[in-house]
């Protein structure tokens, strides 16, 4: 058994194996851990298939640590052998460390102490727990629901970026980065919201929902229309026209109204037939009157809204394009073109995503990860960035 084993650790994950040459025994007898240490091989393995069929990438501060934390419970950050909260800095858990494996697709970090033990942190449904010494301890308990994707080409990467969208899931919102964003955007939440209905956690975010109140987030110091439709879809998913939000964005669509569509300032310029478009959806979503009409003309945003309508709009704008800063818009328009103009880290296991110097973010945030994030302006991970690669893996 003892030769097999070395076999398999030599041949198919060295690295993993000579790290834990001070603990192997206690993972050999640990069925379980070997386990996982095979399906993160797998991951891997998946995860360079990915990088090499997407030819956009991006260098990323190579920096090792784990976020735990989805939904509800206790945000944690695993790094250098500690695991701290990550938003008072207090340490929960230390350990000597003289190995550690990060297993992004099983949610888990494996540690090799100085004196030749092993110790687990792993989240499940239940909750985050540490194996060591024979125990189990939950350390933050709430349920989520974490589908394995089975039968998905990319299966280990959708749960990699699964995690990555209930990470930052923060006192019930949908933020877009727990860590340098304090509010949920509509946008963003309306893809992330997509993803929870599609793996059964829209619960986690409802009561949020349910209290949306302005028809506009404002997170850009003025009304953009788009939020408009996006508020009306989010609603669509736990509600009905009977929400009370609802009333107030058909009091307040008059003043986007020209002719038969909208327009306003999103993102700095008007895009007529992107806010139209999801105008048009959060309607139909709601079962609402629709008396709108995507306007003929170039709208280079239009692409990014890829859920319907995607034969109206587009006139000049006829080729993807990646981006390397806001990559949720190069794999929205990949989505909607069904090319592979998606951008991808060129160097990272976890996290898989990001977004650089954006308006409102507050960079210093990522100082418990690394000054080097703060130094870039990025901020990893990116719930908007997670949805559309997901939702994208999903379909194709």
């Amino acid at each position: 058994m003892r030769k097999r084993i070395e076999y398999c650790f030599l041949t198919i994950f060295p690295a993993i194996y000579f790290s834990f040459s001070a603990c192997g025994q206690a993972i050999e007898k640990n069925v379980a851990w070997q386990g996982l240490l095979q399906r993160h091989e797998e991951y891997i393995k998946i995860k360079n298939l990915l990088q090499s069929e997407f030819p956009a990438r991006r260098n990323l501060p190579e920096v090792k640590f784990y976020l735990f934390g989805m939904g509800p419970r206790t945000k944690l950050i695993y790094k250098d052998g500690a695991l701290k909260e990550a938003l008072s800095g207090k340490v929960v858990r230390q350990w000597k460390a003289a190995s550690e494996q990060i297993m992004p697709s099983e949610y888990a970090v494996l540690i090799g102490t100085d004196d030749k033990r092993s110790v687990l942190i792993q989240e499940d449904e239940k909750g985050i727990r540490i194996e060591e010494d024979g125990r189990i301890e939950y350390l933050s308990e709430n349920p989520v629901r974490l589908p394995d994707f089975a039968g998905k080409k990319y299966a280990p990467v959708l749960r990699v970026l699964h995690q990555e969208l209930l990470v930052d899931i923060i006192h019930g919102f949908p933020v877009p980065n727990y860590l340098v964003y304090k509010k949920p955007w509509y946008r963003d939440g309306a893809q992330v919201c997509r993803c929870l209905a599609m793996t059964g956690n829209l619960p986690l975010v409802r009561d949020w929902i349910m209290s949306l109140s302005e028809p506009c987030d404002r997170n850009a110091h003025h009304d953009e229309p788009d939020n408009l439709g996006e508020a009306l879809y989010i609603i669509s998913l736990v509600s009905d026209s009977s929400h009370s939000l609802v009333a107030k964005i058909m009091e307040k669509l008059p003043g986007f109204k020209r002719e038969k569509y909208i327009v306003g300032l999103t993102d700095g310029s008007d895009h007529p037939v992107f806010q139209t478009k999801w105008l048009k959806y959060g309607l139909k979503c709601l079962g609402l009157p629709d008396p709108y009409e995507i306007p003929a003309m170039d709208d280079y945003y239009s692409s990014l809204f890829w859920m319907d309508y995607r034969d109206k709009g587009i006139r000049s704008f006829h080729v993807s394009s990646p981006d390397s800063l806001y990559p949720y818009l190069g794999w929205a328009r990949a989505h909607f073109f069904g090319d592979k103009a998606g951008c991808i880290s060129a160097n990272l296991d976890y996290p898989l995503t990001w977004e650089t110097e954006a308006s409102e973010a507050e960079y210093q945030g990522m100082a418990p990860v690394s000054e080097r994030y703060t130094g870039i302006k990025t901020c990893v991970p990116h719930s908007w960035h997670s949805a559309e690669m997901f939702l994208y893996l999903m379909e194709f």
